[in-house]
């Protein structure tokens, strides 16, 4: 391998967001440069410290494609990531080098370098892009220096994927394959439609999924506008807007309400997120929708508050009331599943799961999450590495301890979202989980899935959590037995991780089977990762 080593850094788009990162970027790049010149190689920075934007990142596609014009082909480079970075910034760079790739992330829960480097990786992956990967909290412990080693010696770095099976080697009972292929059948036949407001969300490539592979499912698209959506939004008359936050209130949620609309959740955001609830269930009505997402960045970031709180309530069933112009109430009843950030991914596992657990006659809410981070704690007398999922919008009340009771709304951070708003926020309840990811890989739909579950942590130890990472946003503790924190970042191909609750263990070993065999028979190409029983 060349004794040089380029390095790049993606960054947000948000100039905001990139100049409160560069902190934590600027810290890692020099113990990795510390490292590397210890092990005798030196690091070539493709892109310099802007000192008008304050930052060192690549910010836009634009910029990306000028810097790895410049760069050497063929010489190894290295993608260093210790924030949420746009993969279309260097994601086209990556298509055509030549040299050994590594992306790279700081294991920590501060910034959302491992949410960044996961959705890199699963953007590199449905491209078919050749990539090594790895991660650190401190770039000193022996796992992340062999490894880098591997790399630096062959080009390549491979992990450990004990924990995986391919579903056909995992026992189904033939009537569970049978139920499965009558569900698949009578899916396909019936078809959905996924409304679309905008997609290629934050330049998630991974989170867009090509038609042909959609429709072979028997769902597809409604290319929605977020202007739409904004238009919509301005025929909802205050009173119905008031409605549904007096019905919030009553459930007893609570919202943490300020003045400063630069810094605080006000009464008028929380107001014109209620708007945009209805405004939504409105035109999921008018075109037939079965699930939609919102993209909400970019477009809507800049016009009115964060959809987060409405994500969340429309993945509930038991939510405030919606009616149209004319008084007919809109899917009473049912939720309206939806995917965050317009993860098309999560829009296909969202929409079927919720069809699965309601003939199951589970408690059909699912939503997902960002694998944000997580450490090791003692749980029930041994250690258990327990992660901490966490997103921004779309988990649902019913997931939480206490429901609506125990859900709060907080301002979202500034950085992220000038315009406000507020989340819906709380702990997700102690239970058994099914956990999935959907992704593209050989130009073929897959899919890794298993059971955990969410587990409960003293409040202190909660805390702590939120404040590592981001207070205002929902929060699961998550234990996936059988996958190591190493398999699970080795293996796994998005920022987003989905998941549903079953009664207990017997019940989603059941579900997550029944699941497996329905996205086989649609096609997809299954494995299960961690413990079967």
């Amino acid at each position: 391998m060349h004794r040089k080593i380029q390095l790049v850094a993606s960054g947000d788009l948000r100039l905001s967001a990139n100049r409160v990162g560069w902190k934590f970027q600027s810290e890692m790049e020099s113990k990795l440069e510390a490292v590397l010149s210890g092990l005798g190689f030196d690091v070539v920075r493709g892109h310099a410290y802007d000192p008008v934007k304050k930052h060192g990142f690549i910010d836009s596609q634009k910029m990306g494609l000028e810097v790895f014009r410049q760069l050497d082909p063929e010489m190894p480079i290295i993608v260093v990531e210790s924030v949420w970075q746009y993969s279309h910034h260097v994601l086209p760079g990556l298509t055509t080098h030549l040299g050994p790739i590594l992306t790279l992330a700081n294991f920590d829960g501060a910034s959302s370098g491992l949410v960044g480097l996961l959705n890199l990786n699963g953007s590199l992956t449905k491209a078919g892009v050749a990539y090594s990967t790895l991660w650190s909290v401190n770039f000193d412990d022996g796992f992340f220096l062999g490894k880098l080693k591997e790399w630096l010696e062959t080009g390549w770095v491979k992990h450990d994927e004990s924990h995986v099976l391919p579903l056909e080697q995992i026992s189904v009972e033939a009537e569970l394959q049978q139920e499965a292929r009558l569900f698949a059948r009578e899916f396909r036949r019936r078809k959905a439609i996924m409304g679309v407001f905008d997609e290629g969300c934050m330049g998630m490539f991974n989170a867009i999924v090509p038609d042909n592979l959609l429709n072979a499912l028997g769902i597809f698209k409604e290319r929605l506008s977020q202007s739409a959506l904004y238009a919509e939004m301005l025929k909802v008359s205050e009173t119905e807007a008031e409605e549904i936050l007096d019905w919030l209130i009553e459930k007893g949620m609570k919202f943490n309400w300020g003045s400063d609309s630069a810094l605080e959740l006000t009464w008028s955001q929380s107001l014109e997120q209620c708007k945009m609830y209805i405004a939504a269930l409105r035109m999921a009505d008018e075109y037939g929708c079965d699930t939609i997402g919102i993209q909400y960045q970019q477009g809507l970031k800049d016009l009115v508050a964060s959809s987060d709180l409405v994500e969340g309530l429309l993945n509930n069933v038991n939510r405030p009331p919606a009616f149209t112009a004319e008084g007919r109430e809109l899917f009473p009843g049912k939720s309206m599943p939806h995917f965050n950030e317009v993860d098309e991914c999560a829009g296909i596992d969202a929409l079927i799961t919720t069809q699965l657990w309601e003939k199951l006659g589970l408690a059909p809410e699912n939503t997902l999450h960002d694998i944000r981070w997580g450490e090791s704690y003692h749980l029930d007398g041994k250690e258990e590495f327990v992660w901490v999922f966490l997103i921004s919008g779309a988990a649902p009340p019913e997931h939480f301890i206490g429901g609506y009771a125990g859900a709060k709304s907080e301002r979202q951070p500034p950085m992220y979202f000038q315009k406000g708003g507020g989340s819906l926020k709380g702990v997700s309840k102690p239970g058994p989980i099914v956990w999935s990811r959907v992704y593209i890989e050989d130009d073929q739909l897959c899919c890794d899935l298993g059971v955990g579950k969410a587990v409960y942590l003293p409040e202190g130890e909660t805390q702590r959590r939120w404040e590592a990472t981001t207070p205002a946003w929902p929060i699961m503790h998550a234990v996936l037995p059988g996958i190591s924190r190493d398999q699970m970042m080795g293996r796994h191909k998005a920022n987003h991780i989905q998941v549903a609750y079953a009664r207990d263990h017997a019940s989603a070993i059941h579900a997550a089977k029944l699941k497996a065999e329905v996205f086989a028979a649609l096609g997809m190409r299954v494995s299960w990762c961690g413990e079967l029983g």
